[in-house]
């Protein structure tokens, strides 16, 4: 079988199965499960297959027309080199895993047969994406995975948390989409096709027309889909979907869609400088600020969702430097350690029967309930903190070195100001990284109080993959010394001067974190045993509710989790009530766009209303009248009828003699 057909059959078969899947869902549900895992698994091995015989060497390339448009060509086409190669692995990986830990996940769920079908459809969506040589077929992949966000995301559609979430997530992310599809559209009218080989080639030689404007809407539709600053408020809240999912979105689709689609297309934004320093202040900005926001979360999944927005703005910050290798590096890695932070999180929600921190920092004995899950996120925290020699380390210090680069005037791949942007954001994001990794495992792990609640033994599908996972979040990072050979030659070796300093950086945010900690630990007061431990703003009747519906021990009074236990509020200190809602960015959007939207909405219903109603009234009420006047003369008297006809009769006469006399 040629490399071609395998690679037309890695997008292909998890699309198979996500179509069998909806068709046997309801008549056949025992083979839900297997046409759920067994399709990304095959379509995992033909990804490595096409991987090996790539190689690092020349891409891959082969196209067919799809169909005469008569203006630019639309083709049917594959371009793989190491970076899809690479990605496409990935992708199938974190696809397999989730499907496996869901069958455990979700076993009770009525809706999973659907829900496995969409991520069957997600995975080939993405795949799509990776493999495509053609800008409008990406299209297709990058838009299916956008209404694929939206139905998983609102997969509990019972819960307005869910359904708000997912209504949010389409539309943040289709405001970005706008300006991306006239870019596409401005780019290939440029370049005279959407064939991705022949884009670059128009680059080469200069015949880019309209780089930076081109490039500027490319950056708006991948701030969108990559959650970048300023539209990256969608990811956080849609943690409401269920956990697998946004592992599946963190991890290895949708958000990864936009940063693989820049370092596809890096000459593009090279192009121009100005649209490299707008990427660089947008890294920087989303690196620092989602730190601040991590930091200050009592959600352990909105911790999470804030780190991979960190760590995109990281890998952004890569791109904004011109080392796409670097961001890809940092891509892959990242990949591996989130999607285990997340199936690690779904497990210790499980044990815990609660997503709150301050709820779990008020619990003993977590970490033997779930120890799984408190060993791996372990590995998987070390590798977000780029603490040596977990993965992390090496892809963060990547990125770190690249800038680095740039900012000393040794290359000029990007403009020495987006070197020095990214270098320092990238600084000050690694001491709060490491930070709120600190105190998102001491919180977790670590509580004082009553028992932990006993919620029985994960299923094995779900431990099994945190182990799966757990061997590249140690060891993927070593492997940077065979990796540029994949990834256009670039040195992806730790430079000492950012290693130190990025370690260091590190280790000084773990260890004042854990000193903040033991000093809010002391102060807190103790929980009385056999309570049941919920976060200081909730209702006591949703507590009780929830504890009952999750098998939570209720005998005992409700304890509350102090609030100053928390060592984010000390570290953040007046700030941190702003870092919780995210420096109320959706405030300032709903003052900015919502509320003129609803202005113009309540305008265009009171003219609809009262000028163009009435029109429409005033028209039916004329001819109503006179069919009421009409219908008075019609009394069914005969003697009226024959008076009327006289009268009628003598006006006519009389009418004639006075024109006649007249003339």
């Amino acid at each position: 079988m040629t490399t071609t057909t395998l690679a037309v059959l890695v997008p292909l078969l998890p699309f198979l199965g996500a179509a069998a899947g909806l068709l046997l869902g309801r008549t056949a549900p025992g083979y839900v499960r297997p046409l759920a895992v067994l399709p990304s698994l095959t379509s995992l091995v033909l990804a490595v297959l096409v991987a090996v015989r790539q190689g690092g060497g020349q891409a891959i390339n082969a196209a067919t027309e799809l169909t005469p448009t008569g203006s630019v060509p639309i083709e049917l086409a594959l371009h793989i080199d190491g970076f899809a190669a690479l990605v496409a692995v990935l992708v199938g990986v974190v696809a397999s895993c989730v499907q496996i830990y869901s069958t455990g996940y979700l076993r009770d769920d009525p809706r999973y047969p659907s829900y496995a079908a969409l991520i069957s459809l997600f995975t080939s969506a993405m795949l799509l994406v990776v493999y495509s040589g053609d800008l409008i077929v990406l299209l297709v992949g990058w838009e299916v995975m956008g209404i694929c966000s939206y139905f998983l995301v609102g997969h509990y559609w019972e819960t307005p948390e869910a359904r708000a979430a997912s209504i949010k997530a389409f539309l943040v992310t289709k405001l970005g989409d706008v300006p991306f599809l006239i870019g596409l559209f401005a780019l290939a009218t440029d370049a005279g096709s959407f064939r991705i080989t022949t884009v670059l080639g128009t680059v080469a030689s200069g015949g880019l027309q309209h780089p930076t404007l081109i490039a500027l809407l490319l950056l708006a539709g991948v701030a969108g889909k990559s959650a970048l600053f300023p539209l990256h408020t969608w990811l956080p809240d849609a943690m409401a979907g269920p956990t697998p999912v946004s592992a599946l979105i963190h991890a290895a689709t949708m958000v990864a869609a936009g940063i693989y689609f820049v370092a596809r297309l890096l000459p593009v934004f090279q192009a121009s400088s100005a649209a490299m320093v707008v990427l660089a202040v947008m890294a920087a900005v989303t690196m620092a600020g989602s730190a601040l926001a991590a930091l200050a979360q009592d959600d352990i999944k909105r911790v999470l969702a804030y780190s991979t927005i960190g760590q995109l703005g990281y890998m952004a910050g890569a791109l904004a430097v011109g080392d796409r290798g670097a961001a890809v590096f940092h891509l892959l890695s990242h990949g591996a350690f989130k999607a285990l932070l997340f199936l690690a999180a779904g497990v210790i929600i499980h044990a815990s029967g609660t997503n709150s921190l301050a709820v779990m920092s008020r619990m003993t004995g977590l970490r033997s309930r779930a120890p799984d899950a408190y060993w791996t996120m372990t590995v998987a925290l070390l590798a977000l903190a780029a603490i040596p020699p977990f993965s992390g380390f090496f892809s963060k210090e990547a990125v770190l070195g690249a800038a680095e680069h740039v900012a000393t005037g040794h290359t000029e791949h990007a403009p020495g100001s987006a070197g020095w942007i990214v270098l320092v954001a990238g600084l000050v994001t690694a001491v709060l990284t490491a930070a709120y990794a600190t105190r998102l495992w001491l919180l977790a792990f670590h509580g004082r109080g009553v028992k932990a609640p006993d919620h029985g033994k994960e299923p094995r599908s779900m431990t099994v993959v945190l182990w799966v996972l757990a061997v590249p979040s140690l060891a993927f990072g070593l492997a940077y010394g065979r990796l540029p050979d994949w990834f256009d030659g670039r040195d992806l070796t730790p430079v000492l001067t950012t290693s130190v300093l990025g370690t260091g950086l590190a280790l000084v945010g773990g260890i004042v974190t854990y000193g903040a900690w033991r000093h809010t630990t002391a102060l807190a007061p103790r929980v009385p045993m056999g309570a049941v431990v919920a976060h200081p703003d909730a209702e006591p009747a949703r507590v009780e509710a929830e504890a009952i519906a999750s098998h939570a021990p209720m005998f005992g009074d409700v304890a509350y989790a102090p609030d100053p236990a928390d060592p984010g509020r000390l570290l953040l200190g007046p700030l941190h009530r702003h870092a919780a809602v995210g420096f109320h960015l959706d405030a300032v959007y709903h003052v900015l766009f919502v509320r003129p939207v609803q202005a113009g909405a309540a305008l265009v219903r009171f003219l609809d209303r009262e000028v163009v109603d009435t029109y429409v009234r005033g028209a039916a009420a004329l001819p109503r009248l006179l069919g009421a006047a009409v219908r008075r003369a019609q009394t069914g008297n005969v003697q009226t009828y024959v008076s009327a006809l006289l009268a009628g009769t003598v006006v006519l006469v009389v009418a004639a003699l006075l024109v006649a006399t007249g003339a």
